[in-house]
């Protein structure tokens, strides 16, 4: 199987690297992506926007020529949202770490501190103490010195979404910051946040209890995850 994965924000391709060796060992093709105004700390962010890092999935897609499982951390989760939209013919399985499905006229995150064209990663003291958990003080620096400014039109562009097949297309939750029965209820209760997620129509729950940047505090588990994931697809 073809397995193309969308990092979150501030980071590239390469924040997959301790993920993929389970998939790789087990033959899959691994296709880990960095996203436009990501390719260096000083890319250009102008006019560089959500549809812009859709488009760039697609276009992977599209390349590979073949059926694909995605797989989106965080931010990603809405990326790969919008390309199941796209392409729902061509996508077996949606894998959303830590992350959901953003619905139409959903936003990322239009809260995060703007620096000209850019997000930088904020200090860490503006992140709740989930997202932080297992990300010792080690963790913190080689994320930090490795983090990319996210252009700022990502983080804010309204989704707009136009297939409803996309809501065929099966979907797993690995869920970090919050365990899976969290969202369960939040679904049973219609809470707006979970709202696209309950449209699908064949969703699957993957605790990994962890903060939210799992590819660097238990990556051997989620490239366990992903492959259970992906072996439940084919």
């Amino acid at each position: 199987m073809d397995i193309i994965m969308v990092p979150g924000f501030w980071l590239d391709a390469s924040s997959w690297s301790e993920v993929t060796p389970p998939l790789v060992a087990a033959g899959h093709r691994v296709h880990p992506l960095t996203m436009p105004g990501l390719e260096a700390i000083d890319a250009p962010k102008s006019g560089i926007g959500l549809r812009d890092h859709i488009e760039a999935v697609v276009e992977a897609v599209d390349a590979v020529g073949r059926p694909v499982v995605l797989v989106g951390h965080s931010g990603g989760g809405a990326i790969i949202h919008g390309a199941v939209d796209a392409r729902p013919e061509r996508v077996v399985r949606a894998v959303y770490v830590d992350s959901g499905p953003l619905g139409e006229g959903g936003v990322i995150n239009d809260e995060l501190p703007v620096q000209g064209d850019a997000v930088p990663l904020p200090p860490w003291e503006l992140f709740e103490n989930e997202d932080l958990v297992d990300l010792n003080e080690d963790l913190r620096a080689a994320f930090r010195s490795r983090a990319i400014p996210e252009p700022k039109d990502v983080t804010s562009d309204k989704q707009h979404l136009h297939d409803v097949r996309r809501y065929d297309v099966p979907a797993t939750i690995i869920a970090c910051e919050f365990p899976s029965s969290l969202l369960a209820e939040w679904i049973e209760s219609g809470h707006p946040f979970v709202a696209e997620l309950a449209r699908i129509n064949d969703v699957e729950f993957v605790d990994l209890p962890t903060g939210h940047w799992p590819q660097f505090t238990k990556p051997l588990e989620l490239g366990e995850a992903i492959l259970a994931a992906v072996d439940r697809t084919v």
